[in-house]
């Protein structure tokens, strides 16, 4: 069990530095729809430029972005599935061949687990 934690936890950090945050990031919020308070995301470049959208970006504690999302924005907390998954399809687009299924399947794993937590504060 311990070994299937680690080889996932590796999958994810070297994933990571692969990809381009940057581009990634707001590709998945393009995807999404979700986001009809953020302006215009319906081009490429709108989306670069918009700074609404880099806010989201900010590290931050899941604790404290679960009390924003659920107790201030009201969010709809499937919503944060329907990202993830977006996420996914952002990350495998952007990472071709090297989104093998196991990338597949450690991503689909960690996003799970923040998920939970960025919907933790929902009753």
């Amino acid at each position: 069990m311990v070994d299937c934690i680690v080889e996932k936890r590796k999958l994810i950090i070297e994933t990571w530095g692969k990809i381009k945050v940057k581009v990634v990031r707001p590709l998945a919020l393009r995807w999404s729809r979700y986001f009809g308070t953020f302006g215009d995301l319906n081009r490429a470049a709108a989306i670069m430029g918009n700074k609404t959208v880099a806010k989201r970006g900010i590290t931050n504690t899941y604790a404290k972005l679960s009390v924003l999302h659920s107790e201030k924005l009201h969010v709809d907390p499937d919503n944060f599935r329907l990202l993830g998954d977006c996420l996914t399809v952002v990350l495998a687009s952007q990472m071709r061949r090297g989104f093998t299924p196991d990338v597949q399947a450690a991503w689909q794993k960690f996003l799970t687990v923040v998920i939970s937590a960025l919907g933790r504060q929902y009753n």
